[in-house]
């Protein structure tokens, strides 16, 4: 078993409150030592309420995911003897209302584009399966609710 601590910092600062014309822009301080500002989506609360520069929670529960099935993704490659060059995912999620009419993220799709080098190269077929293979190792997508598609970009 481990543990993930992230510490989320926010402050009032004099601004009204229970108006709800506060700034949500706060910050999320990891262990290792980053600091990501962070904030409301826009599309949720908009600016000034909002800060569109800063990371949303939604855009990183999909950056999350992304991040994970990328992890394996690349591991599982080495272990098979391909070297990937890049990796390069515009993942995407969509935020809608879920069986019970609550906004979630209902969906998520990644769209991985690897590129390999060496004389070794993925078959279609291969690539196909090492993309099964990282989503099942994936500890966040096995985590969540939400329908995770991944669309290798081929070619």
């Amino acid at each position: 078993m481990s543990k993930h601590h992230a510490r989320i910092e926010w402050q009032r600062d004099g601004a009204h409150f229970t108006d709800h014309r506060y700034s949500r822009r706060h910050a999320w301080r990891f262990d290792g030592g980053a600091t990501v500002p962070a904030s409301s989506s826009p599309h949720i609360v908009p600016p000034p309420g909002s800060d569109p520069s800063c990371v949303d929670p939604e855009e990183a529960f999909v950056a999350a995911l992304s991040s994970c099935h990328m992890l394996f993704f690349l591991s599982l490659a080495a272990k098979a003897g391909w070297v990937v060059e890049s990796y390069v995912d515009e993942a995407h999620g969509v935020m809608a209302a879920d069986a019970g009419g609550r906004l979630a993220i209902t969906t998520v799709t990644l769209r991985p584009a690897v590129a390999f080098g060496g004389p070794r190269q993925p078959s279609h077929d291969e690539l196909t399966q090492l993309h099964h293979a990282a989503h099942d190792e994936c500890f966040l997508a096995r985590s969540v609710k939400a329908k995770i598609l991944c669309e290798p970009v081929i070619g």
